[in-house]
């Protein structure tokens, strides 16, 4: 349900009474160092959007906040159904951080009609925290889209490997989760992303082989061959 007396301002005003100093210096020690922190937890963001409900505009005005725990309500409130994906091009240019970028792929862009398109336009962008948008969309969609057939998640394994090459921190560490994601979702794909994670760690990237044995080592978890109903 929207809330039609809470305005932009009236919202910032409320994140900014609950923030906390110590919470935003507790981002730094998970890596966080995005331009504008204040210090909201992700249950209180949670709590905020349930009493906003969905509201498009009101994220779209939100967003140019440029604040981190802000932008990470507007996944929570934004209507899938009414995002563009001019929008989504927009909002990844604006990504500078893991936890943001990880949000609004997994609480937002997942859900729009673009995701497997913007995988594969994404994965070919140089800036680090685009390109690592396209490997958390592959992650969650592994997870949420539950009518998409294993052809689909097929076709990511050779994007995996092209891009397993790219050292930055929060790529590969986006590649290997949507690698290891793609491998749990069941039992035909498990034994595929074991062959995937068994081909990285034969290359000569020492990105490509942490990926490949950081994902080879769940994938092959008594575990995960239980969750999937693997011998």
């Amino acid at each position: 349900m929207k809330s039609s007396n809470l305005t932009a301002s009236a919202i910032l005003k409320e994140l900014h009474a609950i923030a906390s100093p110590a919470t935003a210096a507790g981002k730094a020690h998970w890596n966080i160092t995005a331009a504008q922190v204040i210090g909201v937890t992700i249950p209180d963001l949670r709590r905020m959007a349930k009493k906003i409900g969905k509201n498009h505009p009101l994220a779209l005005e939100l967003w140019d906040s440029g604040i981190n725990e802000v932008r990470i309500l507007c996944s929570m409130i934004d209507d899938p159904l009414l995002v563009t994906s001019t929008q989504m091009d927009s909002w990844a240019a604006d990504f500078d951080s893991w936890d943001v970028c990880d949000q609004v792929c997994s609480n937002l862009f997942d859900k729009t009609k673009y995701p497997y398109k913007k995988i594969v336009q994404w994965s070919k962008d140089k800036r680090e925290f685009v390109r690592r948008s396209a490997f958390t969309l592959m992650a969650a969609l592994a997870v949420h889209d539950k009518k998409a057939e294993d052809t689909v998640f097929i076709l990511f394994f050779p994007l995996i490997e092209k891009y397993a090459d790219d050292d930055r921190n929060f790529v590969k560490k986006a590649v290997n989760w949507a690698l290891r994601q793609i491998g749990k979702r069941n039992a035909t794909l498990h034994p595929l992303a074991i062959e995937c994670a068994k081909r990285l760690i034969d290359r000569k990237e020492s990105s490509a082989r942490w990926i490949g044995r950081d994902a080879l080592r769940e994938l092959q978890s008594d575990a995960v061959r239980k969750r999937v109903g693997v011998s």
